[in-house]
């Protein structure tokens, strides 16, 4: 069965198909930063609980690469005003 659809329905349907895949991505990291993150701290449980929290150095510094990722997928996306005035002041 064949459905038949405009061109702004594709557009739709590849918007939304990145969409997903970028939540998707985002989902992996997420799963990830916890994991190893889990791992190290129970690591300096298991080893020297009684000086410094080492494993907080990666957590932020990797923090800090999620939330870029955070703000990739969830960022609100320009309108047409803005892209507008964009393509006028690159214009000239």
């Amino acid at each position: 069965m064949t459905v038949k659809t405009d061109p702004t329905d594709w557009d739709l349907r590849r918007q939304a198909i990145d969409r997903l895949r970028k939540k998707r991505g985002l989902q992996a990291h997420l799963i990830a930063y916890v994991t190893v993150n889990l791992l190290l701290g129970a690591v300096w449980l298991a080893t020297t609980p009684d000086v410094f929290y080492w494993p907080l150095i990666p957590l932020l510094g990797w923090g800090i690469g999620v939330a870029f990722n955070v703000w990739d997928v969830y960022a609100p996306q320009p309108d047409e005003k803005h892209i507008e005035r964009e393509m006028r002041r690159l214009s000239g």
